[in-house]
């Protein structure tokens, strides 16, 4: 099965202001690298870990994502 998934989205006015004051505090960060921590961590904290499942290899790839961006320049 391939799935297409493509990301155009507004944000509420605060948290557009928010990015924008800690990507000018934080030079190392730029919005895709912030976006891929944010997104990476909510399917971390909402899906399934069960071993063996095809559930579990994306939560393990969500984690690798989430910590090479969090940790890693760019990701």
């Amino acid at each position: 099965m391939n799935t297409t998934v493509s990301i155009l989205a507004e944000i509420p006015e605060e948290l557009h202001e928010s990015l924008k004051s800690y990507l000018g505090s934080h030079p190392d960060w730029n919005q895709d690298r912030v976006l891929a921590a944010a997104l990476s961590l909510f399917l971390l904290q909402n899906g399934s870990d069960r071993p063996g499942t095809a559930a579990a290899h994306s939560y393990r790839s969500a984690a690798k994502v989430y910590l090479n961006a969090v940790f890693q320049h760019s990701i």
